[in-house]
């Protein structure tokens, strides 16, 4: 059965713990597009990745592990949610799953705010052939340290599908103007 994992990226210290921000799982459009994969039978997960501000691994990893990651699997992160997918995927290469979409994928390529969580692995360039596809969608007015991430990628998956947008910044609700996020819901419904 097909099922979906959304997964949140890494927000500051300060807007983890800001009591008027919801959690990183219920922050931007994340809740519209499960709602939305809901609707069209798509069980969907959004795992809450606990300190998330603190980019530990075996955090993050233990949350994911927690689901089923199936050749039925799609799975779509954002920022550093991306980035986990990508070093998910590679130090995992018995896995197998659908189809992965990459939001504003966040690698941290100038080593500013990881201590370990990318700076220890390859990425695995046939990681594709083990998906049904990879689509990575960025924004030109994104952060300097995303784009440099999709270059990275461009180098690294260069089979991969990208998608350049004009003005969705890093597509948080501030930049999309709204919770919804129907190109992305269409990405996935269409195959």
């Amino acid at each position: 059965m097909k099922n979906a994992i959304i997964l949140h990226g890494g927000p500051s210290k300060q807007e983890y713990y800001d009591p008027n921000m919801p959690s990183m799982s219920n922050a931007h459009w994340i809740p519209w597009l499960q709602a939305q994969l809901l609707k069209n039978d798509i069980p969907t997960a959004t795992p809450e990745v606990p300190k998330s501000y603190d980019r530990n691994w075996a955090v993050w990893n233990t949350e994911i592990e927690r689901y089923d990651v199936t050749p039925e699997t799609i799975l779509i992160g954002h920022s550093t949610g991306a980035g986990f997918f990508v070093k998910y995927l590679s130090i995992n290469p018995e896995l197998k799953v659908d189809r992965v979409i990459l939001i504003a994928p966040w690698l941290d390529p100038d080593n500013e705010k990881t201590v370990d969580f990318f700076d220890d692995f390859e990425i695995d360039s046939e990681l594709i052939k083990r998906t049904m596809g990879i689509t990575i969608w960025y924004s030109d007015d994104d952060e300097n340290s995303v784009l440099k991430t999709i270059q990275i990628l461009k180098n690294k998956i260069p089979d991969a599908e990208f998608k350049e947008f004009h003005g969705f910044g890093h597509f948080c609700i501030d930049d999309l103007k709204s919770e919804k996020f129907p190109e992305l819901l269409d990405e996935i419904l269409s195959r």
